[in-house]
């Protein structure tokens, strides 16, 4: 028993030191992005917007172009927040949604919340085409993927319960039904569906302060939760009844963690598009390699999911002068990964 528990500690301390690591790489990664562009900016002049915007103290920013000012504040900086938390989001959403539906194949589209996302952010854009008034994309992303989630629970109620193979059932259902639907709105834009493409493919281009706003609270909040309740979702792993043995409320535990997963996968998708396999491989690579604890995996999902988004995002503005759609190169990059993966694990099974 005490070996046993002397390797437990052990591999605590080996996920701890992982995650410094990590950290110190999203660090060095987001200050490389910060300089990358068509205006060279040191990073003496970076740090002291940075450091000035944060204070208000308007003198540190005397001596700076006011182009550098809006270049690196205006243009950048919410860039990077946005693929910081996008990619951490997507990553413990995953996590939730494995672990949850125990299934290690799940992520945060497996219920079709994505695809409500997707289809409330084509509605506003087609409307914002035909009607001439503004539609926030990502309020209608938001509201739809939230409406996607209800229709998916009652689904599941009414098929026999919030059971895993009714909720995926449910969500395929959902899903399906509304890809339909986003097919129909593509057919009415006309010559205008390249907008709603360009959107589905998921980008980080052109984010906001706006965006980093709506995107940080849901993601830091609903993360902390899952983190803090994660001991319930390694008993619910375990299968109902012997979670109900040792204590835990299926039925309440189960609905808070859908709650928690698609209000990240929401606020993800309704910020960004749909990036693909980041949901997927980064809890999926870790939960096996490492270690299927969620209370450790939470937070080094969120990590790992961080760095990996940068990093295809940065690769997205080096590749080609027009900017390829980051959810297009993650899902490029991360189906043979997957494939790779899976094919290794099943060897070492066998």
């Amino acid at each position: 028993m005490q070996d046993g528990l002397k390797r437990k500690i052990e591999q605590q301390r080996k996920i701890r030191l992982l995650g410094v690591f990590i950290s110190a790489l999203i660090l060095v990664v987001v200050i490389a992005t910060m300089r990358m562009g068509a205006m060279d900016i040191s990073i003496s002049t970076i740090l002291k917007i940075f450091v000035g915007k944060l204070t208000g103290k308007s003198e540190m920013l005397e001596g700076i172009k006011a182009s550098q000012v809006a270049v690196v504040w205006e243009i950048r900086l919410p860039r990077i927040l946005c693929g910081l938390f996008v990619g951490a989001g997507l990553a413990v959403a995953g996590v939730i949604f494995q672990s949850l539906l125990r299934n290690p194949l799940a992520d945060p589209y497996t219920l079709g919340v994505s695809t409500g996302a997707a289809f409330g952010a084509s509605l506003a854009i087609l409307l914002n085409i035909t009607s001439g008034l503004f539609y926030s994309t990502t309020l209608f992303a938001f509201i739809f993927a939230f409406l996607t989630l209800i229709s998916v629970i009652l689904i599941a109620q009414k098929g026999g319960g919030l059971l895993s193979s009714n909720l995926i059932i449910s969500g395929i259902i959902v899903g399906s039904i509304l890809s339909s639907a986003i097919s129909f709105i593509k057919m009415l834009a006309g010559e205008s569906v390249s907008a709603i493409v360009f959107w589905i493919m998921g980008s980080l281009a052109s984010r906001q302060w706006q965006n980093v706003f709506t995107l940080v609270p849901i993601v830091t909040i609903c993360t902390l939760i899952a983190w803090l309740f994660a001991d319930d979702l390694n008993i619910m792993v375990l299968g109902d009844d012997a979670a109900k043995t040792l204590g835990v409320n299926t039925e309440r535990t189960r609905f808070i963690f859908l709650v928690l997963g698609s209000c990240i996968t929401a606020a993800c998708v309704a910020v960004s598009g749909v990036i693909g396999f980041i949901g997927l491989i980064v809890p999926h690579m870790l939960r096996f390699r490492l270690t299927a604890d969620n209370r450790m995996l939470i937070p080094l999902s969120a990590l790992t999911g961080a760095l990996m988004l940068s990093l295809a995002d940065n690769a997205t503005r080096l590749l080609s002068a027009s900017e390829i759609p980051v959810g297009v190169l993650t899902t490029l990059l991360g189906g043979p990964f997957f494939i790779y993966i899976f094919l290794k694990r099943r060897r070492h099974t066998e």
